[in-house]
């Protein structure tokens, strides 16, 4: 970003709600995320109360008037939820219709009918990643552990080698690939293109999870050597259907929305002409909600009509998908009142005179602030929802190309380590019938092979791009 650039945006940007300085503003940086960090795994608040709280002691902390530190809080939760709200609402629905269709089961069995052997992590990390696309990832772990765990057990596999490259797939898509709530929330923020940045995440994802999952669980299988536990054997919570959707009509719904989203962003690529009706029309059909609700219609007839779904069982799906995202809406809504706070406090500004000498890269210093707040909050959504925030300034002035990768660069970083004060953490542990000991040399360490692997991909590729 260049100097013209950063003082245009000064002067753009409305005046802050404080006159603290940038050795007040960086302490009440550290006590807002303080206060967030000691709710969440001290009193075990939920994280959407933690990031009110912390937000409301962010602009204490910084002498800012409490009416506008409040009005800051809202207004940031009030323009995220408007901007992604929706979205999420969509993708569960799509989430939801694919599990209770059993849509997911064609999907899986058809992949394991085709896979065995050494082929088996492979195929493990194919059907993470496509059922993975529209699912939040603890509800993809709910849906998934119970394939994990009859394929370990039937193929006579070491649970990790089977179940690592799983939770791969499924965590680079949490990470790094929108629909999901954190990608959304930094693109918004960052006011990146949606359709660059999901491009330039399947790049990044693809060799990312090759080489935390099916590599690496060779050697988590070495470290813990175990088999799936009888007593997490599970039975399938829905009602057996008489029928479920063909395979192929279930990955076409699946893919629709990368489909069109990817195909706006090559249209703007080639035609680069706002006025052209060719863009127009792949403007709105590749926007993201578009892009989702066409999903979640066409999932209406492809999954739900063959496996006889009546037009009350339809709306039942979509209620049930809708119930469990209202702490995810809050989480989400919270985390950019936090960064609406962070920015009208003056600390976007702070960041951008603080680091405008410094060598390190934009990219890396968008990774470092997320894997801090990751591994202090336990949450990849709060981490990236937060270090959007502070990273947002950054991109002001900066190309499409470089936006997106900033976006990228936060997401890799918010996977960084999970420990015991991530709720995923608890997930495996349990699900897998681990110590928590063998959860770090598994679980941990694989997240911290996808962060590390993600983030020196978005680096090399802001070098040479």
């Amino acid at each position: 970003m260049t100097r013209l650039s950063v003082e245009m945006l000064a002067a753009d940007a409305p005046p802050p709600i404080t006159s603290a300085g940038h050795a007040q503003l960086g302490i009440a940086v550290l006590v807002g995320i303080a206060v967030i960090v000691l709710l969440i795994t001290k009193f075990k608040l939920h994280a959407f109360l933690a990031l009110t709280i912390g937000s409301l002691a962010l602009g204490a902390a910084a002498g800012a008037p409490l009416d506008k530190a409040i009005t800051s809080f809202t207004t940031g939760l009030g323009t995220t939820v408007a901007g992604v709200g929706v979205l999420i609402a969509l993708g569960a629905i799509l989430g939801k219709l694919l599990a209770d269709s059993g849509g997911a089961d064609q999907i899986v069995d058809t992949i394991l009918a085709k896979a065995g052997g050494r082929a088996m992590p492979w195929a493990m990390v194919l059907i993470a990643s496509v059922i993975g696309l529209p699912l939040f990832f603890e509800v993809g772990i709910v849906l998934l552990i119970p394939v994990v765990l009859m394929v370990a057990r039937r193929g006579h596999y070491s649970l990790m080698r089977i179940g690592i490259p799983a939770l791969a797939g499924l965590s680079v898509m949490h990470g790094l690939i929108p629909p999901h709530p954190g990608p959304l929330v930094a693109i918004d923020a960052l006011h990146a293109n949606l359709g660059v940045t999901l491009a330039f995440g399947i790049l990044v994802a693809i060799p990312t999870v090759i080489v935390a999952g099916p590599l690496f669980s060779k050697v988590a299988a070495r470290w813990v050597d175990v088999q799936a536990p009888d007593r997490m054997l599970p039975q399938r919570p829905s009602e057996e259907l008489e029928r479920r959707p063909g395979f192929g009509a279930t990955l076409s719904t699946v893919l629709l929305p990368v489909v069109l989203m990817l195909a706006k962003a090559l249209v703007d690529i080639v035609v680069d002409d706002p006025a052209n009706t060719t863009q127009r029309v792949f403007d709105i059909i590749g926007s993201p909600m578009i892009a989702l609700l066409a999903a979640v219609i066409v999932g209406f007839f492809t999954l739900g009509r063959p496996a006889g779904f009546s037009k009350e069982r339809l709306q039942q799906t979509v209620e049930k998908g809708l119930m469990p995202i209202a702490g995810i809406l809050l989480i989400v809504g919270a985390g950019g009142g936090f960064k609406q706070t962070l920015i009208d406090s003056g600390v976007g500004q702070m960041i951008l005179d603080v680091s405008k000498n410094w060598s390190i890269p934009a990219v890396l210093l968008a990774w470092l602030i997320a894997v801090v707040i990751r591994l202090a909050t336990g949450s990849a959504t709060v981490a990236t929802v937060s270090a959007a925030g502070l990273v947002a300034p950054l991109a002001a002035g900066a190309s499409t190309t470089h936006t997106a990768l900033l976006v990228l660069a936060i997401g890799a970083g918010s996977l960084f380590f999970s420990f015991v004060n991530d709720a995923g953490f608890w997930l495996v542990k349990e699900y897998f019938g681990l110590s928590v000991g063998q959860t770090v040399k598994t679980w941990s360490i694989m997240e911290t092979i996808l962060s590390v692997v993600a983030g020196g991909l978005v680096l090399l590729l802001s070098v040479i791009i």
